[in-house]
């Protein structure tokens, strides 16, 4: 019986676990951290065997196979031990592709790879389809494959996700867009990112779809440099295209072999430039999927907004509070700026992922009239933004509570709280869900 071992214990992992058991491998979990109690629950309802607290040597270095999770660096010294003895480690996304023989829409992407994976499966549920959802959103994938039957899954997939898959082949894959971002995990070259995502696509065939962002530069280059062999959609609001999605006369045009579907801008559920891209690649996928053009025209306009991403919260005293914790770099954070159309107080701050904030200084003049750091370290912000908003219009906190609290002060009466962080949340808060949550608690206790 071949032995499969999983590092890590957590959604990605047990999800993988569970499907190892599912089709009969020797299956053991090892996790250097503390496991959840959910999670230990369902390694024991499942009778798999694990650890937590460390990686003992003898139980991992004997696999005939390794799943690793996609939050564990490849530099961990496990992971280079186990390379070494020429054990063959591959990601979650891998391993359970291996036993589904759905369908697959795929997406990845620096910024809006959420939302554009959640309008897709609601498109696909709108339009009668058996579908799951997974990846990196909701439950893990594995564990759908080991305990469920889809015709279709709609799969966010980080870079992360991506470093370990060979053979994985989407039948629709997307990349939404590429800018810097974890770059701390590819030595900090933008090019080693780049060729993470493009992984996505590595293996399409003539008979898949391949849909990008043809306005967006990185992408762009390294088309030129990767060999794509699927059906090319490409997504612009700059230009017309024969085939792909763009913006003419205030409508998204989406154009599909013969077949041709419009959608007024006014009418779409998501505002901002960004939510534009994001529903015209959406309205790709469904396309290439054969869905008809009135489910693809009702769905985006009646889709509702995703948690932590541009979530309304609640109005108090004339103030909107807005939930954009998932904002964990610049680029999500301009574009949660950018379709603002009130005066906002940004709350703003968290872990650095060396972050170039000037980019951000136009909207800052345009929209900010105050700032509410919330962070360990918030020198690089002051820096940033001192000069466009004044030391006087700036404010340090420690918690979400002191957040919200420091920002009701700065409000008025037609303003906007946004809470896009720009930066990642392990300073203060175990994950940017975690930091969501507090905040909309917080505004509930206003």
């Amino acid at each position: 019986m071949a032995r499969i071992v999983v590092l890590g214990g957590a959604e990605s992992g047990v999800g993988a676990a569970v499907l190892a058991k599912v089709k009969g491998f020797d299956v053991f979990l090892s996790d250097k951290g503390k496991i959840a109690d959910s999670y230990i629950s369902m390694l024991e309802k499942w009778e798999i065997p694990y650890e937590q607290g460390q990686h003992s040597e003898e139980l991992i270095l004997n696999a005939d196979e390794i799943v690793k999770s996609p939050g564990i660096p490849g530099t961990a010294p496990m992971v280079r031990k186990a390379e070494e003895k020429g054990i063959h480690i591959i990601s979650e996304i891998e391993f359970a592709a291996r036993y589904d023989s759905a369908k697959k829409i795929c997406i990845t992407g620096s910024n809006g790879k959420t939302t554009t994976t959640s309008l897709i499966y609601y498109l696909l549920q709108q339009a009668g389809l058996n579908v799951g959802l997974g990846g990196n959103i909701g439950k893990s994938y594995a564990l759908q494959v080991a305990t469920e039957k889809f015709d279709y899954y709609v799969l966010e997939i980080s870079s992360f996700q991506l470093d370990n898959c060979y053979d994985f082949r989407p039948d629709i894959a997307i990349i939404t867009n590429i800018t810097p971002d974890h770059l701390d995990r590819y030595d900090h070259k933008m090019e080693n990112y780049a060729r993470a995502k493009f992984r996505i696509a590595r293996n399409l065939t003539p008979e898949d779809c391949f849909i990008f962002d043809s306005d967006d530069e990185i992408t762009i280059r390294h088309l030129d440099e990767i060999i794509v062999r699927a059906k090319m959609l490409p997504f612009s609001q700059k230009k017309e295209l024969n085939q792909g999605a763009y913006v003419k006369d205030e409508k998204i045009v989406v154009k599909y072999d013969d077949s041709e579907c419009d959608i007024f801008l006014d009418e779409l559920a998501l505002g901002g430039i960004h939510n534009v891209y994001n529903s015209m690649a959406a309205a790709l996928a469904a396309k290439a999927a054969g869905i008809d053009n009135k489910v693809i025209r009702n769905s985006l306009e009646t889709f509702q907004p995703i948690e932590h991403r541009l979530e309304p919260v609640l109005s108090v005293k004339g103030v909107l509070y807005v939930n954009d914790s998932k904002a964990t770099n610049v680029d999500a954070a301009w574009y949660a700026l950018e379709c603002q159309k009130k005066p906002v107080v940004w709350i703003v701050g968290g872990t650095d992922k060396g972050n170039d904030y000037s980019v951000l200084l136009p909207l800052v003049r345009e929209k900010v009239k105050g700032i509410v750091c919330l962070g360990l370290d918030n020198r690089k912000i002051h820096q940033a933004f001192e000069s466009v908003v004044g030391s006087g219009r700036m404010v340090d906190v420690k918690s979400a509570d002191e957040a919200v609290k420091e920002a009701s002060r700065m409000a008025s009466d037609g303003d906007v709280v946004l809470l896009s962080p720009c930066c990642a949340s392990f300073d203060l808060f175990t994950c940017y869900e975690d930091r969501g949550e507090k905040f909309k608690e917080a505004v509930r206790n206003l």
